[in-house]
């Protein structure tokens, strides 16, 4: 098998705390390809892998157990090396939201996740107390 190659463009990347680079981003923005995307709003679909969240903007996932096991899969491709992106309509709330959860998948606490996403990606990324509150959920 081919190793992935790196990230062609630097823009919305964040290294984890444990090693691995995700990057953040807007749907319609255009991007470099990926090799899987988390989509957390309606949107044009990427030409690479992918699955959708049901996350209305500003709120929390619609289906719980199905935003975490997504979330754990884009983390466990990101370890294995593939380039992993999560993205939303506007690229801050829902989408500094799940950055934050993969910090907190990855050993951060929630309060933390949150100060490292708004440092790292968007200092207005988890929008709302609700997504602050909801990150306390994940495991």
């Amino acid at each position: 098998m081919e190793p992935t190659p790196p990230w062609t463009d630097r823009t919305g990347l964040l290294v984890l705390p444990g090693g691995a680079t995700v990057r953040g981003r807007r749907i319609a923005a255009p991007a470099t390809p990926a090799d899987f995307a988390l989509l957390l709003a309606p949107g044009p679909d990427p030409a690479w892998p992918a699955r959708r969240i049901r996350w209305p903007d500003f709120w929390l996932p619609l289906d719980r157990a199905d935003a975490l096991d997504a979330l754990r899969e884009a983390w466990r491709r990101a370890y294995a090396g593939e380039r992993v992106e999560v993205a939303c309509h506007g690229g801050v709330g829902r989408t500094g939201t799940a950055l934050a959860a993969l910090a907190v998948l990855d050993g951060l606490a929630p309060g933390a996740a949150v100060a490292w996403v708004r440092a790292g990606y968007h200092a207005r990324a988890v929008e709302t107390p609700w997504q602050r509150r909801w990150l306390r959920r994940v495991r």
